[in-house]
């Protein structure tokens, strides 16, 4: 089984909930997970984690899942390509939910072709919705709103989670 690495970052969540995300994506990987939670200075009475993972391709989409369902939390996984396997990424806000993206070696999204003609469709010729629907395409909004949480967390200290076995 090919082994891939991405990193966890939960921007902000509320201290009662460390101890599930924990839980959660340590599950979703099969190892025990330990998070060093720092007070989250963009969002107060919050906390943030890095962790750096590493497990089966294909961990990063567990990770997103296992978390899913819990609409406070503000999280992003990335996962790095691997043999055969596009990289990744997922992104969560309370007010967007969730969002996915195929990312390739430097992280850039790639926007499938099925995608772009829908996109083309959708716009039928009109420049300013086909801006609308290529934003939304590429994740703007998420970034937009996940960019302060970034900027917040920089110097965090950061932790490795690896599947046992």
């Amino acid at each position: 089984m090919d082994m891939t690495q991405g990193v966890l970052f939960v921007h902000s969540a509320p201290r009662a909930l460390c101890p599930h995300i924990e839980w959660a994506a340590g599950g979703a990987i099969g190892a025990q997970a330990r998070f060093d939670w720092t007070p989250q200075p963009a969002a107060p009475g919050l906390v943030r984690a890095e962790v750096c993972w590493r497990a089966p391709a294909g961990s990063g989409a567990r990770i997103a899942s296992a978390l899913r369902g819990w609409d406070s939390l503000r999280y992003e996984v990335t996962e790095e390509p691997s043999a055969g396997v596009d990289g990744g990424r997922w992104s969560h806000t309370p007010e967007l939910g969730i969002y996915h993206a195929v990312t390739d070696s430097a992280g850039n999204i790639l926007v499938p072709e099925d995608r772009i003609r829908s996109v083309m469709e959708r716009a039928s010729g009109d420049p300013i919705k086909l801006s609308t629907e290529m934003a939304l395409a590429l994740g703007e909004a998420w970034d937009e709103e996940l960019d302060a949480f970034r900027h917040a967390g920089e110097g965090a200290p950061v932790r490795w989670l690896t599947k046992v076995g």
